[in-house]
């Protein structure tokens, strides 16, 4: 069996909701990187008992490593090192050298000369953090809590115990891997491979259908760990394998692919802007919106480099502007409505008029949650897609969910219009 990892978060705000756990997905990303099995991801609150039974389930799931992450600054309620060192049965001691960098550090913070006495409270601070559990390695600090990883105690597995706040905890991670407990695990990983597939278009249920046809036709698939997820409209396909499984994957990967050959745009996991930016190398780009209001364009400039294809784009939110910017003819919005197919057209025609762009997508629609009228509910959104050379081409969706959800799936689908006429 693989090395195996369970990763504790605490802290009472982040079990509360008033603030987003950033440390337990982003652990859990580097951990499988370095191919290391994540077995559970729980968050408890600053209290010592709740995080004893969360140490306690761990240990009685046999991982291999414990990480937590918080609780490990000066105040009362940071009790993350005691509360772990009682639970391994290690006496806390304070250790000189790294009294002396967090009492440097502080120095340094508070502007504080070398000759001149810390105020009590900070002095009682700087203590608080410098213990470190007996036999347990401290890492340098990055902010002023250090780091502390604690070698295996008896049936216990190591514990890595990191800070809280984000920025020092990734800071600390390279030096944290380094530590003996920790590299000894890593020793012991098998060399894993993660691959994925993306898809548009297809829909769970369909791809369960392929899966279980494959389990038939392919010898030796539960070698693999297969794992979807659905999101903003596209399938995501992971799988993970040590690397002697590498010729199933391969054959699972054709079979995929040949069941589902117009759904998967991206068989090397490469994303759909990444694609994009690969279909439009020679093309230029612009962009006309309405009820999408400048996501698309904000999408096809997220990526670096994509000053080379896109040139601009207009949000016309208002029919005037639809009118007066991109020249759409009142008399169309008037007969046929602003949420058209011959608007989205004259839309996107408009947007190459005015920028000069060899492609031009555009989009009209209601969001929601009111502007529904006859024959077009909330969620229904037009297209329409401009290509030098190329008759104007134009799409009608409807789709579901609240305001936020309908846009970006628009915004999706906008972007795969284009994917699909380039590929």
């Amino acid at each position: 069996m693989n090395a195996r990892a369970g990763i504790i978060v605490t802290g009472t705000e982040v079990l509360s909701g008033q603030i987003t756990d950033r440390n337990g997905p982003w652990v859990a990303a580097r951990l499988l990187d370095l191919g290391v099995d994540v077995a559970h991801l729980g968050v408890c609150g600053d209290r010592p008992h709740d995080m004893t039974a969360q140490l306690a389930f761990l240990a009685g799931q046999g991982v291999d490593l414990i990480i937590t992450t918080g609780g490990l600054g000066p105040t009362a309620d940071d009790l993350t090192v005691a509360t772990v060192a009682e639970f391994c049965g290690r006496p806390l001691r304070v250790d000189d050298d790294l009294e002396r960098a967090i009492a440097g550090i502080i120095r340094r913070w508070r502007r504080v000369p070398d000759d001149e006495e810390l105020p009590s409270s900070l002095i009682a601070a700087v203590t608080k953090q410098a213990q470190v559990p007996d036999g347990a390695t401290p890492i340098a600090p990055t902010g002023t809590a250090p780091g502390i990883a604690i070698p295996a105690t008896g049936d216990l597995p190591p514990v890595l115990i990191l800070p809280g706040p984000p920025r020092e905890l990734r800071a600390m991670w390279p030096g944290a891997l380094a530590t003996a407990p920790v590299a000894g695990v890593l020793a012991r990983r098998i060399d894993v491979v993660h691959q994925s597939i993306r898809a548009y278009g297809l829909s769970e249920p369909d791809l369960a259908q392929t899966l279980r046809r494959a389990e038939t036709e392919l010898p030796g698939l539960s070698a693999l760990e297969v794992t979807t997820c659905m999101r903003d409209g596209e399938l995501e396909i992971d799988s993970r394998f040590g690397r002697a499984d590498t010729d199933r994957y391969d054959a699972l990967k054709a079979l995929l692919r040949q069941a589902h050959p117009q759904e998967i745009y991206s068989p090397d996991g490469a994303s759909l802007d990444d694609v994009l930016a690969g279909l439009l190398d020679g093309w230029t780009i612009a962009t006309a919106e309405s009820c999408t209001g400048g996501m698309v364009a904000a999408r096809l400039t997220d990526r670096a480099g994509s000053s080379s294809y896109m040139l601009g784009g207009v949000v016309s939110y208002a029919n005037e502007v639809k009118s007066g910017v991109l020249g759409v003819p009142t008399a169309l919005i008037d007969e046929f409505g602003a949420v058209s197919e011959p608007v989205a057209a004259a839309m996107a025609e408009g947007a190459r008029r005015v920028t000069g762009a060899g492609i031009a997508i555009s989009t009209s629609g209601i969001a929601g949650p009111g502007g529904a009228a006859p024959g077009k509910p909330v969620g229904t959104v037009c297209f329409g897609l401009a290509i030098d050379g190329r008759p104007t081409t134009t799409a009608t969706r409807h789709f579901h969910g609240g305001r936020a959800m309908v846009r970006t799936l628009a915004t999706v689908y906008a972007l795969h219009l284009v994917r699909r006429a380039l590929g």
